[in-house]
């Protein structure tokens, strides 16, 4: 995959982080984003550049579509100026967070923030990036394994991951004239500090899991980073319009 670029939003940690950081030991040069630590993005920048990589990190709020036009405008510039293209190979969109309540406790203004962050903010820029991804290019959504099975306090949260899916779906159908390729991959409980880290930090809850998945442990970053590698390959160009679950078949 060299010469290749990709905008992976949410790369300063967690699921976003690995993404990044493997597809750059493949030779794909990054566009990163992060929200709230640009310490932790720098941090991400120079890991790829010590292992021989190149990536530019930009501030997004994925949850405010306004901004999303000076957004776009600074990937044109990145692009050109850092990358000598105009174009997209790949975007990944990982960027989220989490508001686990139950359906009772989950208010207008919580609905608000999630479907901004979950579904519009990122349908807002898949639009506007459409024009900049490459002939052949790719794009892969970020779902969750709990739009399949419940999980306490995942309601509203899944429920936007559900409609990622769906979009998913008509985002391959209508690219496909452009001969994008449009899929959703959907991770089961992974040691990040996603929801405070609750997975990773707290043995009972990751005993819990660990246990509903054959393999016997929860996934780590790495699971996450090394199979999006691994699908924006050469090998899976006729993969189209999937939902791919990463868990370890947690929950059969």
């Amino acid at each position: 995959m060299l010469n290749k670029v990709a905008l992976v939003t949410g790369a300063s940690r967690g699921l976003g982080r690995s993404i990044a950081t493997h597809l750059a030991r493949s030779g794909v040069g990054i566009i990163g984003t992060y929200f709230s630590s640009k310490e932790a993005a720098d941090h991400v920048a120079r890991d790829i550049a010590d292992m021989g990589g190149k990536a530019v990190m930009l501030r997004l709020d994925i949850g405010a579509p306004a901004s999303l036009p000076d957004f776009e405008a600074a990937v044109q510039t990145v692009l050109g100026e850092s990358f000598g293209r105009a174009d997209l190979d790949f975007v990944v969109q990982n960027a989220g967070d989490g508001i686990l309540k139950s359906f009772n406790d989950t208010n207008g203004d919580d609905l608000d923030r999630i479907y901004n962050v979950h579904f519009k903010g990122p349908y807002l820029l898949n639009r506007a990036l459409v024009p900049m991804i490459a002939r052949g290019g790719r794009i892969l959504n970020v779902s969750s394994a709990a739009t399949r099975f419940y999980l306490e306090n995942h309601g509203a949260y899944a429920a936007m991951k559900a409609a990622t899916e769906v979009i998913t779906l008509y985002m391959a159908k209508e690219l496909g004239e452009r001969r994008v390729t449009v899929n959703v991959i959907a991770p089961g409980a992974i040691e990040t500090d996603f929801a405070n880290g609750v997975v990773r930090d707290n043995p009972d809850v990751n005993r819990i899991f660990s246990a509903a998945t054959p393999l016997g442990r929860v996934g780590i970053p790495d699971d996450i980073g090394a199979a999006v590698n691994a699908l924006l390959s050469d090998g899976f160009g006729w993969l189209n319009g999937q939902r791919i679950e990463l868990t370890g078949g947690q929950s059969l």
